[in-house]
């Protein structure tokens, strides 16, 4: 066993699912011998043991048993793959060439072109060197290596053209560089043939070399890769080849948002990415005169290729799981075991299609977890193993594995932001018992793990329920929660694409009841592939808390071309769904609410029933309040609706708190034009739609942290179960007190 990989990971090929439907499953031990899978269905997945603690119920399911285990290898680093077919031959004299935009020179040998054979390896490598210094290799008859290095590294961040002249008549290699201010040339002559590999040549691949040890993959940007028959010629001036007939070249601007790459010359040698590098990227010839990819794809012809791209693992499956058409809707795991390891791989299953088997919805946030796995967090220290260990939580953390591929809030090791996500890999921080927040005095816990404070409160108050994801939303619309009397999500909805929104506004305006309970919601804007719908895509454009800045020009996905960013900058703010929106963010800490003179109108006496308190939610298990972390508030301005009630907003914030950029005009002001203090607070409104419909939010990332306290007899779930009962119609339910 070794400490650089856990023992024991597995992956789904879906995070959600419907009854009646399959799941694969894939398992990767480094353990001898056999583990054993089964499945449990998770009520809380959080370990504090002043909580109800990790609770699960043990299931009978058709892979329950044992299976022999195996190391299963991933490989981190992107690239483009093109099949070299026997004819037409590779010429014996041409030219490789390619515009490179190096983001990360030094840091060992990047390869941009290598031509070989699967059998017998790279037979020619085109690229840089240990130093940053363009470099070029080719295979002899021998087996020995030809090699010639230009002295005078490219600049980090500049484009400059790298082509190498290959003449196999006389065995020589010339290795070229030409940037706006420099043109370099070196050449070699071998007394031993060149030979590419030591068969016929199948492959070429731009960005990486397939050896028998590292890959050598390249970072940076590449630009209209080429062959072209012919060598240079000396009296061309201007380093001008385009005279040379045309073996192949790939133009990158061509079918941008799929993951083919084309060849415009005369043999249609298309090829295929590997893990996903980044496309509509700037290229060389950017001027500025245009944002958007789709109206000038000739200025974004280049592709952002990175060493530890990684989004999909390509495990082989272990095991099927055919979920029973009968089996309750809910949330599960596959539970993996083997000697004192163990993994739960989480699965929300869903009723049927169109089928309901519960009057309330959860929205699960599928998009939101994935876009987050793996974020391995600035902030991570290995003293939290203590904590972890005395509370038997999850042992492993994204910030001591990052080569299994860290998230969209992390960096690439050349710097650039990582704006592609995909569960169709072990994301650590979805298990039942991750703590996001080690040295936090609370529970510490975000996304699946805060949600399923809600779960365990549905459970004990005895609530019947479906689960329905942002993945089903996207895929079927409006239609995958028509019907049900209650909608709600969970703490941290963040992420969304324009058809989950559009479900969710239909659902409101077609007389829907829509709980959102949680704070920085339906901000982000995100892309799904069209070709791999495990794929997101995020461009984090102007404004807004950003974990990296996407560059100029930059700021438009490459998976279904839209702008990027913010939703509220892209017209549809979040207080327009749900009356309230972002406002401010602070550290891992939850004030409370006080009730306004408006929540003791005879109108809401309904919602407060059983309520003496004044103060909501000075208590809870996220961040010690139900009001923290990340706030939303009402803002008629951006859209929350005219009837909107603020029934009670927070206050007592620490100075941790700050306004949120996108709401900052100045160093003093900002766009609501009163003091930042009154913008960072959460308010719980309600209103009614036209329809009959009406929707309650409680704007803070906390508020369902607040609900197991006191065993679940406390005002938050007083206040959560008149709400639930008034929109189901049924008689009061919980009337508890703090």
């Amino acid at each position: 066993m070794t400490t650089d990989f856990p023992p024991l990971l597995g992956y789904a090929d879906r995070l959600s699912v419907r009854a009646g439907e399959t799941v694969a499953v894939k398992v990767s031990s480094y353990l001898k011998g056999r583990y054993t899978a089964r499945l449990v269905r998770i009520i809380c997945a959080d370990p504090n043991p002043k909580g109800i603690g990790l609770t699960e119920a043990s299931l009978t399911s058709d892979f329950s048993g044992s299976y022999q285990a195996r190391i299963q290898p991933f490989f981190p680093g992107s690239s483009a793959e093109i099949a070299l077919p026997p004819k037409p031959a590779l010429p014996k004299i041409f030219t490789l060439s390619a515009m490179v935009w190096p983001t990360r020179l030094e840091s060992g040998k990047q390869v941009v072109f290598s031509i070989g054979n699967a059998d017998s390896g790279p037979g020619l490598m085109l690229g840089l060197a240990e130093d940053g210094h363009p470099w070029v290799a080719a295979r002899l008859a021998d087996g020995d290596w030809a090699e010639v290095i230009l002295k005078g590294s490219l600049g980090e961040r500049r484009w400059a053209r790298l082509s190498v002249d290959v003449n196999s008549l006389t065995n020589t290699l010339t290795l070229r560089t030409q940037s706006g201010v420099t043109r370099e040339a070196s050449h070699v002559v071998s007394d031993k043939p060149i030979v590419l590999s030591t068969e016929t040549p199948d492959n070429l691949i731009i960005a990486a070399a397939h050896t028998p040890g590292p890959r050598l993959n390249f970072n940076g940007k590449i630009e209209g890769p080429a062959i072209q028959e012919g060598n240079f010629k000396p009296d061309e001036s201007d380093w001008d080849q385009s005279q040379n007939p045309l073996f192949a070249q790939w133009d990158f601007s061509k079918r941008i948002s799929s993951n083919q790459i084309v060849d415009i010359g005369p043999y249609q040698l298309h090829g295929e990415l590997v893990n996903f590098p980044a496309r509509a990227m700037r290229g060389s010839n950017w001027d500025g005169s245009e944002m958007c990819w789709r109206h000038a794809p000739d200025q974004y012809g280049a592709i952002h290729f990175h060493e530890d791209d990684i989004y999909d693992f390509n495990w082989d499956t272990d095991f099927l799981f055919h979920v029973p058409k009968e089996l309750q809707p809910g949330v599960y795991g596959i539970r993996l075991e083997q000697e004192e390891f163990q993994d739960t791989i989480p699965l929300f299953v869903c009723p049927p299609q169109g089928q309901r088997t519960a009057r309330i919805c959860v929205l699960v946030s599928t998009f939101t977890y994935t876009v987050y796995g793996n974020h391995a967090r600035p902030d991570y220290d290995p003293s939290w193993k203590k904590k972890i260990e005395a509370w038997d939580a999850y042992p492993w953390n994204p910030a001591e594995y990052p080569h299994y591929g860290c998230s969209t809030y992390n960096f690439h090791s050349d710097g650039s932001g990582i704006c592609h996500a995909s569960h169709r890999r072990p994301l650590f921080n979805l298990r039942p018992g991750y703590l996001t927040f080690g040295a936090s005095a609370c529970s510490g816990l975000r996304h699946f793990q805060a949600d399923s404070h809600l779960i365990a409160w549905l459970e004990h108050q005895g609530y019947d329920y479906d689960i329905v994801t942002d993945r089903e939303l996207h895929d079927e619309g409006v239609s995958a929660i028509a019907g049900y009397t209650l909608v709600t999500t969970g703490s941290h909805p963040e992420y969304h694409t324009p058809e989950t929104l559009d479900a969710l506004l239909q659902y409101r305006d077609q007389g829907g009841h829509l709980c959102y309970l949680g704070g920085n919601g339906f901000y982000w804007r995100v892309a799904v592939h069209t070709e791999n719908p495990s794929l997101i895509e995020i461009r984090r454009a102007e404004g807004g808390i950003r974990a990296w800045a996407s560059e100029p020009g930059e700021y438009y996905n490459a998976f279904d071309g839209q702008y990027g960013g913010l939703w509220r900058r892209n017209g549809r703010p979040p207080q327009a769904l749900v009356g309230v929106g972002f406002s401010s963010q602070g550290r891992f800490y939850g004030s409370y609410y006080r009730r306004t003179p408006e929540s003791y109108d005879a109108r809401f006496a309904w919602m407060f029933e059983g309520i003496d308190d004044e103060l909501i939610g000075d208590f809870g298990f996220s961040g010690g309040g139900a009001a923290g972390f990340e706030l939303d508030r009402y803002d008629h301005f951006l859209g929350s609706p005219e009837n909107t009630v603020v029934l009670a907003s927070s206050e007592n914030h620490n100075d941790t708190f700050v306004v949120v950029p996108e709401e900052k005009l100045t160093h003093t002001a900002n766009a609501a034009g009163v003091s930042d203090t009154e913008l960072i607070r959460a308010d719980i409104v309600y209103f009614e739609t036209p329809a009959g419909g009406a929707v309650f939010s409680t704007g803070s990332i906390t508020f369902c942290g607040s609900l197991p306290h006191n065993g679940f007899k406390n005002n938050v779930s007083g206040l959560l179960g008149n709400v639930f009962n008034r929109f189901l119609g049924v008689g009061q339910k919980t009337t508890e007190k703090t």
